[in-house]
């Protein structure tokens, strides 16, 4: 009876656990559902001017109609905190430096980097000096943000998640957005020239030369130069070279380490079907859900558009001023690429014990500014950090030096509204004059209209040098004679191209220019080029006149040019002597040659093999300057210094320099062998056998919401699948486990109802949504989706 008594008790007991885990359950299910965004019904809003409809389809996404800019703007700005408020807030935070508020010490070394620059500070001036206008625009955004989260029947859930409550939305805040992208764009511009400093400090005049080349063969500019002669190869190497650190590093080629990327590409009416320009951008960014994009289309009365009616097309940036950053108006379509113009200067600051508290420039000393920044921390004490702050920019320590950071981004004339004026113009000559002068990162803009013309320009404030580039990409010594930057240079003086002969512009990260345009941008670490090139010959490969679908499929170039010399090079140095007595290479060899389609799929082995094999020998070469490099800054290396030392270690690998082959090995073939047996044993340290090491099984996507990071159990919820990924660096179809291909692009202006899109995350930010993961799987299989939103399915009004 007693032993029934207990068992019946037990049997209660776990039966009112479990009902209190599905309470649990299905409280946080409520929870959840009530922090999704409202789809249908009608809104008031004070201060619109006539009625205003979001009209969704059935993957989310919406056409803003209103009766004004300023109406457009404010729904907008409903819909964007809705749908990716905490992707909006995680943005501003970032610039500002506010992120260990939210996620605790953890976040403190991102913080104090970013709050040197101040720009909480510097948005508050930059926004009292807008134009009117621009200011209204940025309120009417920042009216809609907020009554959209305040419209929310429960905070984003990752305020529950994290334990904090989120802030208002302000004018200022769009700023701190679009300074976000700066950081994210521009960011590894100070490791690469303290990486740059440190291999000057350590080579010669004629070994730097020949590591860090201004050009390559790779190399395929819009003006159609050739690159500068090769440096001779000197006689011996630098003693850093080759040499291996005391501890065993990782394997480069593990990490998706070139994650350098974008692409954007305009065809010429001469060469479309339909007489129109077509023009195509996908941008290569870090990838995370939500996606960093939002898509949309904007319908307002304008003037100036066909019909009088003006309807945007394309991506927006939740929280950033609300337009459209890429897409087409109706008469001309636009497209970015990052620039990687030279847009900082470290410069050398001295002191003297007999001046306290001055630093000298090299415009003389001076009494550094001094601010005292506080450093929320969730869960501690607030971190009290003072900035001071030099004529040339804030300073920063690095081990005994103090530098000065001179970057584009301090200058109040970074930041502006002017990307608005895209929205209006209806050429491509007025499209260029506009974007010369846009308050963004400098970018390659490309953009082509519906009469047919294409053009491009840098857009985005650059800087005017009077130091040759070369001079200008290492840090400036106080009394090296090489001066940093005065000024802006002026919009009209930007370089600028208009329908070249061949019909067609590419740019892809890589070196622009070879004539006199080269010294207005300098070299802020471009691409190697091979990825430019072969988009460039790819779009010339088409056959007859090309449509949006074709021109849409160059992005998806995945074929192995760049590998497959270097898989070459494996198959040369694994002969019979090397393969004798030594089954694994002969296994590696085996499946070189079996294993391989050209391409860079999902299914090769041979293509991972081979690019290992490449990564093994930076390894071997540079693994010392590495190492010592990762003191000065954790994103410095030999990398950064020049992503072309692929060119580099090619060329030695030709010439078989014996004074710069490193110790401990007989000849270059012996070092290439020794670069083919460091794979083989990266591969049994991570257990994966040879035969089963498909480019696959190393490029899986790793696409998830941030929030997962903190809570790793929350992976399967808000994550995308890990699906294997075709494509990689030098190729167009760039994709790795966390970078890739933001979206994708194809649009003929005026024929919008042609263009294509996909991205690899949905319109929203919610789990829950039917919007959170939407386009993904199109995206990894590569499928074309229409661009404009289809029919509607949710039907959201506002009225005054």
């Amino acid at each position: 009876m007693r032993k029934r008594g207990w068992k019946t008790w037990t049997l209660r007991g776990l039966g009112a656990l479990l009902a209190l885990l599905a309470l649990a359950c299905l409280a946080a299910w409520l929870y959840l559902r009530a922090s999704l965004a409202q789809l249908d019904g009608e809104r008031q809003a004070a201060g619109l001017t006539g009625e205003v409809r979001v009209e969704r389809d059935a993957g989310g996404v919406p056409l803003i109609s209103g009766a004004s800019r300023l109406d457009v703007a404010y729904a907008t700005g409903f819909v964007h905190a809705q749908e990716r408020f905490f992707q909006m807030d995680l943005l501003r935070r970032t610039a500002a430096g506010e992120l260990a508020e939210l996620f605790g010490p953890k976040a403190l070394p991102l913080d104090r980097g970013n709050r040197l620059h101040r720009f909480r500070a510097r948005a508050q001036q930059v926004f009292a000096r807008l134009p009117a206008a621009d200011r209204a625009l940025l309120e009417r955004y920042a009216a809609g943000v907020n009554e959209g989260l305040h419209a929310l029947a429960a905070r984003p859930f990752e305020y529950a998640l994290t334990g904090s409550t989120p802030r208002s939305w302000r004018g200022p805040d769009s700023l701190l957005v679009i300074w976000a992208m700066y950081i994210d764009l521009q960011g590894a511009q100070a490791p690469r020239e303290l990486a740059r400093g440190w291999l000057r400090e350590h080579s010669d005049a004629a070994q730097l030369a020949f590591l860090l080349p201004e050009a390559t063969a790779f190399d395929l500019t819009l003006d159609g130069g050739a690159a500068p002669a090769a440096a001779p190869l000197p006689r011996r190497a630098p003693q850093w070279w080759g040499a291996q650190p005391a501890a065993p590093v990782r394997l480069a080629g593990t990490d998706f380490a070139d994650s350098v990327g974008s692409n954007n590409y305009a065809l010429a009416g001469s060469r479309s079907t339909s007489g129109a320009a077509i023009v195509s951008d996908d941008m290569h960014l870090g990838l995370q859900l939500p996606n960093i994009w939002y898509r949309l289309a904007l319908r307002f009365p304008d003037p100036g558009a066909p019909g009088g009616q003006r309807r945007l097309v394309g991506v927006t940036l939740p929280g950033a001023p609300p337009s459209v950053i890429a897409g087409s108006n109706g008469q001309v379509a636009w497209a970015f690429t990052n620039s990687y113009a030279d847009l900082l200067d470290l410069v050398e600051l001295g002191a003297d014990p007999a001046r306290p508290g001055q630093v000298r420039t090299p415009s003389g000393w001076e009494t550094p500014r001094e601010h005292v920044e506080l450093i929320a921390v969730k869960g501690l004490e607030a971190e009290r950090m003072t900035v001071r702050e030099t004529s040339l920019g804030p300073i920063r320590q690095v081990g005994a030096r103090s530098y000065a950071v001179r970057w584009i981004a301090h200058d109040p004339a970074a930041l502006n509204l002017n990307h608005i004026k895209l929205e209006n113009v209806g050429t491509v000559e007025q499209a260029l004059a506009a974007a010369a002068s846009d308050g963004i990162p400098a970018q390659n803009f490309v953009a082509g209209d519906a009469a047919g013309n294409i053009g491009w320009t840098v857009a985005g404030l650059l800087p005017q040098r009077s130091t040759a580039p070369l001079a200008a990409s290492f840090p400036l010594a106080l009394d090296g004679g090489v001066a940093t930057w005065r000024g802006a240079l002026p919009y009209a003086a930007h370089p600028r191209l208009l329908n070249p002969g061949a019909g067609q512009i590419t740019t892809a990260n890589s070196r622009q220019l070879m004539g006199d345009g080269y010294a207005l941008l300098g070299d802020g670490g471009y691409d190697l080029g091979m990825r430019n090139r072969q988009l460039h010959e790819g779009l010339l490969a088409l056959d007859g006149k090309a449509g949006v679908r074709q021109v849409f499929d160059a992005a998806l170039d995945d074929r192995a040019l760049f590998v497959g010399a270097w898989r070459e090079r494996a198959l040369a140095a694994l002969d019979a002597d090397a393969l004798d007595g030594h089954p694994r290479r002969a296994e590696f060899r085996r499946l070189l040659e079996t294993s391989w389609d050209g391409r860079a799929s999902v299914d090769t082995v041979g293509y991972r093999l081979a690019r290992d094999f490449m990564w093994a020998l930076y390894d071997l070469l540079y693994g010392r300057a590495n190492a010592e490099l990762k003191e000065l800054d954790p994103k410095a290396s030999a990398v950064a210094a020049s992503p072309r030392w692929p060119a580099v270690v090619a060329r030695l690998l030709d010439e078989r320099s014996a004074g710069w082959l490193p110790a401990g090995h007989a000849d270059w073939k012996a070092l290439q062998v020794a670069a083919v047996d460091r794979v083989i044993a990266a591969l049994d340290e991570d257990g994966t056998p040879l035969a089963e090491a498909t480019w696959g099984r190393r490029n899986t996507a790793n696409v998830a919401h941030p929030i997962s990071m903190a809570v790793p159990a929350l992976r399967p919820l808000l994550g995308a699948p890990g699906d294997p990924l075709p494509g990689d660096a030098h190729m167009p179809r760039v994709a790795g486990p966390k970078f890739g291909q933001s979206e994708r692009l194809t649009v003929s202006p005026g024929r919008e109802e042609e263009g294509l899109y996909n991205m690899p995350g949905g319109q929203s930010g919610h789990p829950l949504s039917p919007f959170f993961l939407g386009d993904h799987k199109a995206w990894v299989e590569g499928r074309r989706a229409p661009l404009l939103p289809g029919a509607v399915r949710h039907t959201l009004r506002f009225v005054p």
